[in-house]
């Protein structure tokens, strides 16, 4: 008897745990666009100062458009670095709207320099990465 009850709860639950569905990811063809997300066009990702002056600092706005059928909401914008600092949108972008990410290099030391701004935001990809770069030439002393 006792090895009866064993099979028959063994039984139960093996068809218990086949009985779970698993949800099957859904896969889109490169064409198809999430519609349960915003979608950035950016006017530039990436922005070159050139040469700048030491001590001076640089500021560039990179302007997007939301493309996509759901409001733009981004919960955060990260510098690389302490040397820059971004401002951005912090209102909802809705479909067809306007916003903007400045970014801000201080410019205090010589040489070259390449920094990011990871920009999170309720897109398929989660986040985007903006460039900023240039080279900072070093003021000359005495002068």
């Amino acid at each position: 008897m006792k090895n009866f009850m064993f099979v028959a709860a063994l039984v139960f639950c093996a068809a218990a745990a086949y009985a779970q569905q698993v949800p099957q990811p859904t896969t889109l063809n490169k064409n198809e666009v999430k519609t349960d997300v915003a979608v950035f066009t950016w006017d530039n990702t990436t922005h070159d100062f050139g040469k700048v002056k030491q001590g001076t600092p640089v500021t560039h706005e990179f302007k997007f458009t939301n493309t996509g059928k759901v409001p733009l909401v981004i919960t955060n914008v990260q510098a690389s670095c302490g040397c820059t600092t971004p401002a951005w949108t912090k209102d909802m972008v809705m479909p067809g709207g306007e916003g903007f990410i400045k970014a801000t290099y201080n410019a205090a030391s010589a040489g070259a320099f390449n920094k990011t701004i990871t920009v999170t935001a309720n897109i398929e990809t989660g986040f985007v990465q903006l460039t900023i770069k240039g080279e900072v030439q070093a003021t000359e002393v005495g002068k």
